[in-house]
């Protein structure tokens, strides 16, 4: 009875704790509940993975928690900019398209494809539509043009030239700058009346300038 009386008091006194939050206390509130959210995400994807590789899995963590506890947190922390929602549909996707056990590379470009509009390459196969299209690329037709204006600004001299492990990471850098300004709603078309050799870069817009300038510096450091 004692022990039960305590238990409440402690209940009340939680609700009275709660009910003098204030509106910035609700915004921590809304954090905690996006991190658990992501959490179980990871744990679902891991269950998920669990059962469809599962010697592979077993053999990659066996009955060791521990490790098994230390890939999620690292998991964790390399998915945070991506909704709980995109991380269990990235993980459907893996294990519908991949026979082997996904690294923490290919859950991430899972996540960025999963993100993206309908009918977006990725960045890879964005690379290799620029860099197979004809001249003039400008009248050429484009699954999407951001392909088109992420080859223009990239440099065709660049991607025509270039070895891919010189070229392709400076096209994945402007394509993803790109990509973030669909997710947030701007909207992009190819000035069909451009110059036909397509060799005079137009600016973009300012958010996809600033990504391109970030992930630029990130890459050449």
């Amino acid at each position: 009875m004692e022990n039960s009386s305590r238990e409440i008091q402690k209940v009340v006194s939680e609700i009275a704790t709660s009910s003098k939050l204030c509106l910035t206390e609700a915004g921590h509130h809304e954090n905690r509940q996006a991190e658990a959210d992501l959490i179980d995400a990871i744990n679902q994807a891991f269950a998920l993975f669990q059962i469809n590789y599962h010697n592979q899995y077993f053999s990659a963590f066996g009955d060791n928690k521990r490790s098994e506890d230390l890939a999620k947190k690292l998991w964790l922390g390399k998915l945070i900019n991506f909704s709980a929602n995109t991380i269990c549909k990235a993980a459907e996707k893996i294990i519908s398209e991949n026979e082997y056990l996904p690294t923490l590379y290919v859950m991430i470009e899972a996540c960025k494809v999963t993100e993206m509009p309908e009918g977006v390459p990725t960045a890879r196969e964005a690379y290799i539509e620029a860099c197979t299209k004809p001249s003039p690329k400008v009248k050429q037709r484009w699954s999407n043009p951001i392909v088109y204006l992420s080859g223009r600004d990239s440099g065709w001299d660049l991607l025509s030239n270039a070895p891919e492990y010189q070229a392709l990471p400076v096209f994945t850098a402007i394509y993803e700058g790109y990509c973030k300004a669909l997710l947030v709603g701007e909207t992009f078309e190819i000035n069909k009346t451009a110059d036909a050799a397509d060799s005079r870069p137009t600016p973009a817009s300012e958010a996809v300038s600033e990504e391109q300038l970030k992930k630029l510096k990130q890459l050449f450091g």
